[in-house]
């Protein structure tokens, strides 16, 4: 190796020096002779860096709909008035030229061709807050569905009959009994949402008696006595659907125990066997009015029987199946799972007579191995566990009492 070599060898204490003038004057020979491999295009500045080059710029797309009048488009031009708009349109501007290139936007509607108009979902039919909006327990069932029931013309009776000159105000009222604040109430009430006793109340200086009015809030009754009791107790197995049992059985009353000491109904019966939803109240009429066949309101449960299950049952129990007390059939039927041996179905019925599901699938020749009532009405058990008992919220008493006409 020559001396020039061992200079700008790596090892040497004054390489990077030597490596310095090494470069420049292999840069000068490249110079000259034309090849320049040291300063060249593969290393910028005699760097260890390679150098890349630059990428082609792309031409940005620009939108037909946003160019002028004379093809420049709308970030080259300055705003102008009564020109053309510099802005790119906004999302509703850009929808609704979106929608005009569609085929059939400039046909009227109901015309061969027409585009048809969406349906309108989830519309409330009031504004503004909801009726016990800031409850921290209970479940939030929406609008209230009353029942399809005849009833004759209601009359008009003067707003003047309904005040009570030694009553409450309304709005003090409905703010006492967790409405809303006396504020968003006087609202209601100038909105129309709030009946009394039938009648549509929009003076804020009607008075009412609390122990004797009738108040709805959008539909959904006003609960104003306090020592009114609405629970759901979720039964398990084994427990007897009664309050005492002579042969010593778990019965329902074992569950209330740490209760006040009211006396309860429980609406409906469960038979041993069966687990699920069980309401207990102390209002009487609302107990009689949900068992009474008069109002039919639906149950539902979840049948677990032996599978595989074949098709047309179904069917066939919503058309009705002959039983020892005459026909029966379930309102609505539905798979819900499916596994080796097993089939999960949910049904709706509103009959109330004695083991009328069992009763049924008994009947087409699949006898039930667990059944659940998960729902009764408007309420459900959710994910409240066995055995435990739960306080229904404003809310939901207020869709239990409308299901049944109160």
């Amino acid at each position: 190796m020559t001396q020039a070599g061992r200079q700008g060898s790596p090892r040497n204490s004054s390489g990077r020096n030597s490596a310095g003038q090494n470069s420049a004057q292999g840069s000068g020979r490249g110079a000259q002779g034309g090849s320049g491999r040291s300063g060249g295009a593969g290393f910028k500045g005699g760097g260890d860096r390679p150098f890349k080059r630059p990428k082609p710029r792309e031409e940005a797309f620009i939108d037909p709909d946003l160019q002028g009048p004379d093809g420049t488009p709308a970030a080259s031009r300055p705003a102008a008035s009564g020109d053309w708009k510099s802005k790119p349109p906004s999302g509703k501007e850009a929808a609704r030229k979106a929608a005009a290139r569609k085929p059939g936007s400039g046909k009227a509607p109901g015309s061969p061709g027409a585009l048809k108009p969406k349906p309108r979902t989830g519309a409330a039919k009031f504004a503004g807050p909801r009726a016990f909006g800031s409850e921290r327990f209970g479940q939030n069932l929406g609008p209230v569905r009353k029942p399809a029931r005849k009833r004759g013309p209601r009359a008009e009776v003067p707003q003047s009959e309904v005040h009570d000159q030694d009553g409450t105000r309304l709005q003090k009222v409905m703010a006492s009994a967790g409405v809303a604040s006396r504020r968003v109430c006087e609202e209601m009430i100038a909105e129309g949402r709030v009946e009394v006793d039938g009648q549509v109340v929009t003076e804020l200086g009607v008075r009412v008696d609390p122990k004797t009015a009738v108040i709805h809030v959008d539909g959904l009754r006003i609960q104003l006595d306090e020592n009114m009791v609405y629970m759901v107790f979720n039964k398990p197995k084994g427990v007897v659907s009664t309050m005492e049992d002579p042969d010593g059985r778990p019965c329902v009353s074992d569950f209330v125990r740490n209760h006040h000491g009211e006396r309860l109904f429980h609406v409906g019966r469960l038979d041993v066997a069966t687990e699920g939803l069980l309401l207990l109240t102390n209002d009487g009429e609302l107990a009689n009015r949900l068992t009474h066949p008069s109002y039919e309101v639906p149950k539902t449960y979840l049948v677990q029987v032996r599978g595989p299950f074949p098709q047309g049952i179904g069917a066939e129990l919503k058309a009705g199946v002959e039983l020892e007390d005459g026909i029966a059939s379930v309102d609505s039927f539905k798979l819900v799972d499916s596994t080796p041996g097993h089939v999960l179905i949910e049904v709706v019925l509103h009959s109330g007579k004695n083991r009328i599901v069992r009763r049924l699938f008994d009947a087409v020749g699949f006898p039930v191995l667990r059944l659940v009532r998960v729902k009764v009405g408007p309420i459900g058990l959710g994910d409240q566990r066995q055995g435990s008992i739960r306080n229904l919220g404003k809310q939901e008493v207020g869709h239990l009492l409308a299901s049944v006409g109160l």
